[in-house]
């Protein structure tokens, strides 16, 4: 025992030697070497900085505060601009190429923001629940698909450029400004997006996923809750109770989701309970790893279709700002109408007549024969001058109104039903397009209705064609 002592004694002091000689060497390298990591600068925030993302193409780096708001900062801490939604946010998330900011919300609303300026492009509530973790990827492999001809967009050769929201001046300021500049920058957004593939992944508080072909259109949804998780090694299918997901993050090719969340594994079958589980870890983190290869498999099919369900998304939302201003123009040329006509309505009841002041001007200008209290109003309270004034003011909303319709609205409304024409097509081609969901009944329904709204949009074309008409030979009469 004495000799194996002396032995093993022997052996430390030489091991420890060694290894006070290799720190030794090692202490010497590293006072020549240069640090990694190094302190760049300590900047004070405006208050608490809760979640920051780095911008994938830029020295830019988003950060939300305690107080909900989005704050943008090059890396010498120059501020760009702020921005508060107005309701909590929970998560954030780039594009992969840089140009625009997706921002999960408390109400489940995710909502895109140009890195230029800021400004609202699009707001989606694709949740039910707050958005806990966004995940953004794009295709990057160029010319690897399989011989497949990629989408061409054959609408240029028909029609010219898509209409965007209308300039118009106002009828009584005759200020020219725009409704809302956010459809130019996110054309130009969309444009840029259109030319790769890319997947918006978002997962809620209550185990809600979804996935959206440019941040916008929806192609899926999934709830971990209702999953079914075969254990690596054994058949017996698992779910999770109680699940929170924490992460979620689609791989390069869109082939698999991998989903980091806490939660209780319990067994579906009948046969395994938490008994015979208890001797497993079942509460705790889990990584789930998810096939989502549909993706990939019909990666053309879904680009094809998000591409135009996107454009008639985009010339609806033109549709829609287009006729807000209609609104309002037609709003401001009634109400000149109203503060000259509001005493006519006491006339008519004295006369006995059921008619409305609109319809005693649209007959004068019809050149129908006139009633007493028209006759009465015209010749006591109005005068020539006041009734000239009144035609120029309808007779110029008339204009500008049909400047609308023909430039604006017509034109999207027959795009919408080209690209509706086209998605019907598709839909038909049931072995490719029908596993992605495209409905033909849906698709056909949809068309009818585009066209109905194309033959509505030629009447009203028509009576502000002759509303302009009576008003300019009305007022040449006077």
């Amino acid at each position: 025992f004495s000799q194996f002592f002396t032995s093993f004694s022997s052996q430390c002091l030489l091991k420890l030697q060694n290894l006070s000689f290799y720190l030794a060497m090692e202490t010497d390298d590293e006072s020549q070497r240069v640090i990694p990591f190094q302190l760049q600068f300590d900047k004070p925030a405006p208050s608490q900085i809760k979640m920051a993302e780095w911008n994938p193409e830029k020295d830019l780096l988003a950060m939300v505060t305690d107080d909900s708001k989005i704050i943008l900062h090059r890396f010498n801490w120059q501020r760009l601009w702020t921005i508060s939604p107005g309701k909590c946010i929970t998560s954030l998330c780039w594009r992969p190429d840089g140009k625009a900011v997706a921002v999960g919300l408390e109400d489940g609303t995710i909502s895109l923001h140009d890195v230029e300026n800021g400004k609202l492009l699009r707001s989606v509530k694709s949740h039910n629940a707050p958005v806990v973790c966004l995940n953004w990827e794009e295709d990057d492999r160029h010319g690897k698909d399989n011989g497949i001809v990629s989408y061409e967009d054959r609408s240029l050769r028909f029609f010219p450029p898509a209409p965007r929201v209308p300039r118009i001046p106002g009828v009584v300021s005759g200020d020219s400004t725009l409704l809302d500049s956010t459809e130019d920058s996110f054309q130009d957004l969309l444009n840029t997006s259109h030319q790769r593939f890319n997947i918006l992944c978002s997962a809620d508080k209550d185990g809600g996923i979804c996935f959206s072909i440019f941040g916008i259109f929806p192609i899926g949804k999934i709830n971990i809750h209702s999953l079914s998780l075969p254990l690596i090694g054994n058949q017996v299918a698992y779910t999770i109770l109680n699940a929170s997901i924490y992460k979620v993050a689609l791989s390069k090719d869109f082939c698999r989701l991998i989903i980091i969340c806490s939660g209780e594994l319990l067994s579906r079958s009948s046969e395994v309970n938490r008994k015979q589980l208890s001797g497993q870890i079942t509460e705790g983190m889990h990584c789930l790893v998810l096939d989502t290869s549909i993706f990939w498999r019909r990666k053309q099919e879904l680009h094809q279709v998000a591409q135009q369900a996107s454009s008639i998304e985009d010339l609806t939302e033109v549709i829609r700002a287009s006729l807000s201003i209609m609104y309002k123009q037609w709003c401001d040329a009634m109400q000149i109408f109203h503060d000259k006509f509001h005493s006519l309505s006491t006339l008519i009841v004295s006369n006995g007549l059921e008619s409305s002041p609109q319809d005693e001007f649209l007959s004068l200008l019809g050149g129908a024969r006139t009633s007493p209290p028209i006759h009465q109003f015209l010749v006591n309270s109005l005068g020539e001058s006041g009734l000239k004034r009144v035609t120029k003011a309808v007779s110029n909303a008339g204009k500008e109104l049909q400047l609308i319709l023909l430039d604006h609205i017509q034109p999207a409304a027959e795009i919408i039903g080209f690209r509706m024409g086209e998605l019907r097509g598709l839909s038909r081609w049931r072995a490719r397009y029908g596993g992605i969901g495209l409905d033909e009944k849906l698709i056909n329904n949809a068309t009818e209705k585009v066209g109905m709204l194309i033959y509505k949009l030629y009447d009203v074309c028509r009576f502000f064609h002759l509303l302009i008409n009576s008003s300019q030979i009305f007022s040449a009469g006077c």
